[in-house]
C-alpha cells in the first residue's frame, strides 16, 4: 500500500505543499510566499499565474526535501483561498485579468443593487449567504461587465473558477473544469438545497452558464496529476475550501462540534449535519463537503482581518520585525492600558456584515506605547472570534463544550488564552496544527483508501494542548462591553458620494 498524501495548500498569502504518512505526521511542508496587488483603496488582486507557478514549485520541492520516493504518494488533495475569482481563455488557459481576491471591496455596488431588487432574502435563502461584496458571484459579473466579455462567455470561450478550479485545469490531465461543492456554496451562485447552480441568480447578475465548472464531490478521483510535474500520474482525489478542510482536518465529524481557524481571517465552523441551518444572527450557512453523494453543512462565521492585522504591525506600522515577536511585545503590559483595535480594514465580516466600515484605533492616551497597540491587535483577533461563537450559540442553542482552533496564530500562547478567556470556555490546539492541509489529505486519502472512514480518522486526531478560561467573568464582560463599543464607533465610515 502507498503510504503518504499531499495537501496543496493555496492560500491568501502563499502557496504551500504538506506531505503526510499514513498517521496524519506531517512529513515535509515547503511554503512559497507570493506578492499582493492593490490596484485602488479596498481593491486587492492576484497574479493568477504566479499562484500557479508557486504552487508548482512549492509541490516539487516539498517531494524533493522529504526524500519520498513519488511511486509511494498515494493521492494528492486541493485546498484553497475560496471566494477569489478567476476568469481565463478556454482555448489558450491564459487569464483575462489579475485574481480577484476575497479581501476585495470593489464590488459593493453590484451588492448594494442586489439589495435594491428586494433580493437579499432569497440570496440568504437560497445560498445560504448574505449579499456582500466577499463572495465570488459579484466578482464574476464585474468582470463581465468591465472586460466587456458576455458575448465570448455566453460563447463558452472563458472559464470562471475558484482557485480550486484555476489549479485543478492547469495541474491535471486533460483540463478539467470543475469545482467541489464547498467552493461551490461561496459564490453566491449555488442552491445549497439543490446542490446546483442557482438559474435566478444567474438571470439576475447576467451570468450565462456556460462560464461555470461542473460541480464534483469533496472527496473524490477527479483526474490524474499532469506527470510532467513529478515524473509520474498521481490521483487528484479530493477538492476544498480552506476552512471546509480545517473543520475536516480537526475531526469535526458530528454535529456541534466548532473550530476557529487563525490566518489571514479568522474563520469559525461548526458543523450542523446533513440539514443547513438558517442563522439568525448574521452567520453564513455553507456546505462543509459532500462525500459519496451524502452532503454535511455547516454555519460560518468569518473575520475578514485575523493575522493580516499582524502583518499590517509589521509591513504599514512598522512596530514589530517579525510577526513572531507580537507575543513578547504584548506580554510586556499587564493589560491593553484601554486600547482597542478594531481592524476593519476590508470592512466587518460577520456578524455585523458592514462593507463601509473601516479600520480604527481607539482609547489613545499620552502613556499609550507601542507595546499596547500590538496587545490591541491580537487581542482584536479573538474578540471578533467571540463575537463569531456567540452568534453561533444563538443560532445553534447550545453551548459550546470546547473549541478547536488552527492556523499560524494558533502558535501563539497569549492570544489563544486571551481567546479562552473570553470565550469562557476550553481551547484545544491538536498536535497538528496544519490542519487545513491535513483536511485535503484525508479527503484524499478517503478516496483512495489510504484510510477507510471516518472512525480511523477521528482516531488519527490528537490534542497537544488544552486551555482552561483563568479571567474573572466580571473582568472579560468589561472587556466584551468595550470592545462593542469600539466596533460600533467604526461601522458604516465610508460615506456614499
Amino acid at each position: 500500500m502507498k503510504k503518504y498524501v499531499i495537501a496543496l495548500d493555496q492560500g491568501t498569502t502563499s502557496s504551500r505543499a504538506v506531505i503526510f504518512d499514513r498517521f496524519a505526521r506531517v512529513i515535509a511542508v515547503h511554503g512559497i510566499e507570493f506578492p499582493q496587488i492593490y490596484p485602488k483603496p479596498g481593491w486587492v488582486e492576484h497574479d493568477p499565474d504566479v499562484i500557479l507557478a508557486t504552487q508548482k514549485e512549492a509541490l516539487q520541492t516539498a517531494v524533493k526535501l522529504s526524500g519520498v520516493p513519488v511511486e509511494e504518494i498515494a493521492a494528492i488533495g486541493i485546498t484553497n483561498q475560496r471566494e477569489t475569482t478567476v476568469l481565463w481563455d478556454r482555448r489558450t488557459g491564459r487569464p483575462v485579468y489579475n485574481a480577484i481576491v476575497w479581501q476585495c471591496r470593489r464590488t459593493a455596488p453590484i451588492v448594494e443593487q442586489l439589495r435594491a431588487q428586494g433580493l437579499e432574502a432569497y440570496i440568504r435563502e437560497t445560498t445560504g449567504l448574505l449579499p456582500d461584496a466577499y463572495f465570488a458571484g459579484t466578482k464574476l459579473k464585474w468582470l463581465l461587465d468591465e472586460l466587456n466579455l458576455h458575448e465570448r462567455a455566453e460563447r463558452g470561450d472563458l472559464c470562471f473558477g475558484t482557485i480550486d478550479s484555476w489549479l485543478a485545469w492547469n495541474l491535471i490531465e486533460g483540463r478539467p473544469h470543475v469545482t467541489d461543492v464547498s467552493n461551490a456554496s461561496r459564490t453566491m451562485l449555488l442552491n445549497i438545497h439543490k446542490v446546483d447552480w442557482d438559474e435566478t441568480l444567474l438571470e439576475k447578475l447576467n451570468i450565462p452558464a456556460a462560464v461555470l465548472p461542473r460541480i464534483v464531490d469533496t472527496s473524490g478521483i477527479i483526474g490524474m496529476l499532469d506527470p510532467e510535474i513529478l515524473g509520474r500520474p498521481i490521483p487528484v482525489a479530493a477538492m476544498a475550501g480552506d476552512q471546509q478542510s480545517a473543520l475536516f482536518g480537526q475531526a469535526c465529524f458530528e454535529e456541534g462540534m466548532m473550530k476557529n481557524t487563525y490566518g489571514t481571517g479568522c474563520f469559525l465552523l461548526v458543523n450542523t449535519g446533513e440539514q443547513p441551518v438558517q442563522s439568525k444572527s448574521g452567520l453564513l450557512t455553507t456546505v462543509a463537503w459532500r462525500i459519496g453523494g451524502k452532503t454535511c453543512y455547516a454555519l460560518e462565521g468569518s473575520v475578514f482581518v485575523g493575522g493580516a492585522a499582524v502583518q499590517w504591525l509589521r509591513d504599514e506600522m512598522h512596530l514589530i520585525e517579525r510577526a513572531a515577536d507580537s507575543e513578547a511585545v504584548a506580554t510586556s503590559v499587564p493589560d491593553n492600558g484601554g486600547v482597542y483595535l478594531v481592524p476593519a480594514f476590508t470592512g466587518l465580516g460577520a456578524p455585523y456584515w458592514d462593507m463601509y466600515s473601516r479600520g480604527m484605533l481607539i482609547g489613545l492616551t499620552r502613556g499609550t506605547g507601542r507595546a499596547h497597540v500590538v496587545r490591541a491587535a491580537l487581542e482584536s483577533i479573538a474578540l471578533q472570534s467571540a463575537d463569531l461563537v456567540d452568534a453561533m450559540v444563538k443560532d445553534c442553542g447550545f453551548t459550546p463544550r470546547g473549541l478547536r482552533v488552527d492556523g499560524g496564530a494558533s502558535a501563539n500562547n497569549f492570544l489563544m488564552q486571551f481567546q479562552c478567556d473570553v470565550l469562557g470556555v476550553p481551547v484545544v490546539r491538536p498536535a497538528v496544527i496544519e490542519t487545513t492541509a491535513l483536511g485535503a489529505a484525508m479527503l484524499a486519502g478517503l478516496a483512495t483508501g489510504i484510510w477507510k472512514d471516518l472512525d480511523e480518522l477521528t482516531g488519527i486526531w490528537n490534542a497537544d494542548v488544552r486551555l482552561t478560561p483563568q479571567m474573572e467573568p466580571c473582568q472579560r464582560d468589561k472587556i466584551l462591553h468595550q470592545w462593542h463599543r469600539a466596533v460600533e464607533r467604526c461601522q458604516r465610515w465610508i460615506e456614499a458620494e
